[in-house]
């Protein structure tokens, strides 16, 4: 009989513990969810605030930014923005648009970016420096515009950067030497600006030819027309050879003609 009630309260005890712990991870995971939930939601949000932010700065006049709802809880049904599978943003395509103004710094919180479209508009004033902590960036493309400021140092932490285009604007100031660092670059073009200095020639830049750097009357260097002031001048190149006459196959050259003799 004993046996059996100690048998009983094992069984008893068993199974409030089970009831205890399962209810102890269903906590957990509450608790969990609780905490996660808030912060998709804020990361999602903070994508709308930078967006809009984007859009309040520019002036807008064929409306390719009505879909820009910032009472949405994220901007992945904005035209011209597409979004990952978690919602977040990878990509803005807003090449050719007739926008103008400025960009924002808040560009820098759209932590996914990968691409950057806003070539052929009239945006103008810098090249905000926080775009550098757009370390999933593969393009970035801002030509035909006007930006009148210098190359942001902070673009040489885009290690996946693969597109760099900025050519077609006003940009002043030197090349960043940190630029040499983006080892995944395969295309660079900095043509038809108003950058001085040297161009570097090393890191990535030694891939590059000088149609990278065309048409800027101030830099100098060997990928340029100018050697840099206290360098000593490029050698000349060297002089054409001279070819021999090219001959038919099985044939010999023909004599020269002679003076019949008397």
């Amino acid at each position: 009989m004993f046996l059996k009630h100690l048998t009983s309260f094992k069984a008893e005890i068993r199974t409030q513990f089970l009831v205890m712990e399962r209810g102890m991870v269903t906590s957990v995971l509450f608790c969990l969810i609780l905490v996660f939930l808030p912060l998709t939601s804020i990361y999602a949000n903070k994508e709308v605030d930078a967006l809009f932010s984007l859009r309040v700065n520019l002036e807008d006049p064929n409306a390719v930014l009505e879909s820009w709802d910032p009472t949405l809880p994220n901007p992945c049904t904005w035209i011209h923005v597409t979004c990952n599978n978690d919602n977040s943003v990878i990509r803005v395509d807003l090449g050719n648009a007739s926008l103008s103004g400025q960009l924002v710094p808040q560009l820098g919180q759209l932590k996914n970016l990968q691409y950057l479209e806003l070539y052929s508009n009239n945006i103008s004033g810098p090249i905000p420096s926080e775009l550098g902590k757009l370390k999933g960036l593969v393009s970035l493309d801002l030509y035909w515009n006007k930006f009148n400021a210098h190359i942001p140092n902070t673009l040489g932490k885009l290690r996946k950067l693969r597109f760099l285009r900025l050519n077609s604007n006003r940009l002043t100031g030197q090349i960043p030497m940190s630029l040499t660092n983006l080892k995944a670059l395969q295309v660079l073009d900095l043509s038809n600006n108003q950058l001085s200095g040297p161009v570097p020639n090393n890191g990535s830049f030694s891939l590059f030819t000088p149609i990278s750097f065309a048409n800027n009357p101030n830099l100098c260097g060997p990928l340029t027309d100018h050697p840099c002031p206290g360098s000593p001048p490029f050698p000349p190149p060297p002089p054409l050879e001279t070819l021999p006459p090219v001959t038919s196959p099985g044939l010999s050259p023909s004599p020269s003609p002679t003076s019949p003799t008397i």
